[in-house]
């Protein structure tokens, strides 16, 4: 079996089961190491952080490795857990489905599950825009970067782009604590994310059927050299404004606006889950192409 197979095989098997939600997460292992080693490197600085990074890496090299050597069944079933397509879509549409019932209540506290802005004041049109903005962003983190990496480098390649991304997602922001310890993971996240930010775009506007110009526009407008490509994607398929004024803390910050148009309301977030479902096949498919080729 050729590594496209399998990725092939990675996909469908996550798609159809998820992750058990009873069980621990491999993810949190690795937050767990992060959060220890941050509490005792951060002093160092830019140091510390290339030197967890050149941690991070290796055992992740290490563990795909020595997974492999079990054969093609431990690497899909293991590959699935690196992949977010079915809990994605199943964190979105918990969303989507109490604001399409006007529950405005629970739709803010199931948006606060996947978003890190202050959701108590957000209006339906903020809901929405915090959900549409999430599932852009994710389809490529969780989606499309993790499958191109197995895709170059197999399960080392896969679990390198996760822990990268985590490191990322718990270090790498700009803050006066972080901003010199997790530069090394914030940079190594844009890196590995550049390609399928590009990738993930293009999906969206080819399910959706137009948006390049939008995502061709806005795209550079986004705070993250990377997060930008497919959230104006889904802005401009959507015929939607995204991004605008949002709260961290209690603290008002601007974000970009991508796109134009109204803000997006709950039918408009129905309208991106059934774009993300289709970029997700469309995935699929260019996969089978690949595997079938090799």
């Amino acid at each position: 079996m050729n590594q496209a197979a399998a990725l092939l095989a990675i996909l469908m098997l996550e798609a159809v089961l998820g992750y058990p939600r009873r069980w621990r997460h491999p993810v949190e292992a690795v937050g767990a190491l992060i959060a220890a080693f941050e509490r005792r490197w951060r002093r160092h600085r830019r140091i510390g952080g290339v030197v967890l990074l050149a941690v991070l890496i290796g055992l992740a090299v290490a563990a795909g490795l020595a997974i492999g050597m079990l054969g093609w069944v431990a690497v899909i079933l293991v590959g699935t857990t690196g992949l977010a397509q079915r809990s994605l879509h199943d964190h979105v549409s918990a969303v989507a489905t109490p604001l399409a019932a006007g529950d405005l209540v629970a739709a803010r506290g199931a948006v606060a599950m996947i978003v890190g802005r202050d959701t108590d004041t957000l209006d339906e049109g903020g809901v929405a825009t915090a959900a549409i903005e999430s599932l852009a962003e994710s389809f490529c983190d969780g989606v499309v970067a993790p499958a191109f990496w197995f895709l170059i480098g197999g399960l080392p390649g896969l679990f390198v782009a996760k822990a990268i991304n985590t490191a990322d997602s718990m270090v790498g922001h700009r803050t006066a604590r972080l901003a010199a310890f997790g530069w090394a993971s914030a940079k190594a996240d844009d890196v590995i994310n550049w390609l399928p930010a590009q990738i993930a775009g293009l999906l969206i506007c080819l399910v959706g059927r137009g948006g390049w110009r939008v995502m061709l526009r806005d795209a550079g407008k986004h705070a993250s050299p990377n997060g930008g490509w497919p959230e104006s994607a889904m802005a401009g398929v959507l015929g939607r404004r995204l991004g605008g004024p949002v709260c961290y803390d209690g603290e008002p910050a601007m974000r970009a606006v991508l796109g134009e148009g109204a803000v997006p309301d709950a039918g408009d977030l129905r309208r991106a889950l059934r774009v993300y479902r289709g970029a997700c096949m469309m995935m699929w498919v260019l996969v089978g192409v690949i595997a079938w080729a090799r």
